[in-house]
């Protein structure tokens, strides 16, 4: 049996406190692939925030196995770099090795050479020294998971890894994440195009500000679930009561 890599207790999330999630319960095995479904608004952005350590809860827990915060991998739905920032591809994707070497230490011979294989992994070699805002959705989107490649987490949180890109590029970057499953690194991810949750997720965890469902993606997808999901969701009362803050992750 894989051994535990998360822990919700309870969990209750949102911002002022006013609650976004609630009362999550459950469990992440190491090595998971899993998607969180549901509609816009349900919160699961907000769950990835609280994984990577970004918000607290307002309430219950969230219990990091063997690891911290710091091990973790976090692509945020959109980017927050500036465009006009005159930074080069190749330094962009470097800034992932910052945790390991520090951001005033130089790459050298060895991290260059890192930096240059994640590039490749991700088909743009040739790109280094191209400035990070001349480039396209599809190619800044390859950029970013170059970054994530040299973090080398073992948890990896995706928030809309596919939004706004080509066909092509969502093809290679989930041969990518199939991969870093293989190798045993655990990743979530939110999603919203079910089809492709169905043929390369194999659990899922769909959210309507309350879990509805979990398990193996089959037996979460179901019509009935999803009907039941989109009612919660039409129903969340933007005016609800604050909630105190309980506990801290």
């Amino acid at each position: 049996m894989a051994s535990r890599l998360l822990r919700f207790e309870d969990l209750t999330l949102g911002y002022d406190r006013h609650p976004v999630v609630h009362h999550l319960g459950g469990e992440v095995a190491a090595g998971s692939l899993l998607a969180l479904v549901g509609p816009n608004g349900a919160g699961k952005s907000t769950l990835l925030k609280a994984i990577a350590g970004e918000i607290a809860p307002l309430g219950g827990r969230i219990e990091r196995c063997g690891f911290s915060r710091h091990d973790v991998a976090y692509l945020p739905q959109h980017s927050t770099l500036d465009p006009t920032f005159p930074i080069t591809v190749f330094d962009f994707v470097a800034m992932g090795l910052w945790r390991r070497i520090g951001p005033f230490r130089g790459l050298g011979k060895a991290g260059r050479t890192r930096v240059a294989a994640a590039l490749a992994e991700v088909g743009l070699s040739g790109f280094e020294h191209r400035p990070i805002g001349s480039l396209s959705g599809g190619q800044l989107q390859r950029t970013r998971f170059a970054r994530l490649l040299l973090q080398d987490a073992q948890l990896i949180l995706l928030d809309e890894p596919y939004s706004a890109i080509d066909l092509k590029t969502v093809g290679e970057l989930a041969a990518l994440i199939e991969r870093w499953h293989g190798e045993g690194r655990t990743v979530i991810a939110v999603l919203h195009d079910l089809e492709h949750v169905r043929g390369h997720y194999p659990e899922a965890l769909l959210l309507a500000r309350e879990p509805i469902a979990r398990g193996p993606t089959a037996q979460v997808l179901t019509a009935e679930n999803l009907f039941r999901a989109r009612q919660q969701g039409e129903a969340f009362d933007e005016n609800a009561p604050v909630c105190e803050r309980k506990a801290a992750a």
